[in-house]
């Protein structure tokens, strides 16, 4: 079974449905079912939130450098200006991730208004 092996509009979507189902609850229910018992403070848990911090650094740093869509035409600078002063609202105004976003997304917004 492949992702064109049926010719049905509603094909994609399931496949989809199921493929990022699939991926990622087995690894959830794993989680849940081994957090409970592994102390928070263990060397195992230091590494996966170590990791998991990682990969989600890697995401934002692939978004901002090697960017697609409306993005992309956005200059350089602006992403990188956008990023670091969403950072320094995050930590300069309580450690509250939502001011950092909100402050981020406010920069590239103003950003593509003074640009585009």
């Amino acid at each position: 079974m492949t992702f064109t092996s049926i010719d049905a509009w509603w094909w994609p979507f399931l496949f989809i449905l199921v493929a990022g189902w699939l991926a990622t609850d087995a690894w959830r229910f794993l989680g849940v079912y081994f957090g409970g018992r592994i102390s928070e403070d263990s060397d195992l848990l230091v590494l996966v939130r170590a990791v998991a911090t990682a990969l989600v650094a890697a995401v934002i740093g692939n978004l901002i450098i090697f960017p697609s869509g409306a993005l992309g035409a956005t200059p350089l600078g602006l992403r990188i200006g956008a990023a670091a002063l969403g950072f320094a609202a995050y930590f300069f105004l309580g450690k509250r991730v939502l001011v950092g976003i909100i402050v981020a997304e406010a920069v590239l917004a103003a950003g593509l208004f003074y640009y585009g």
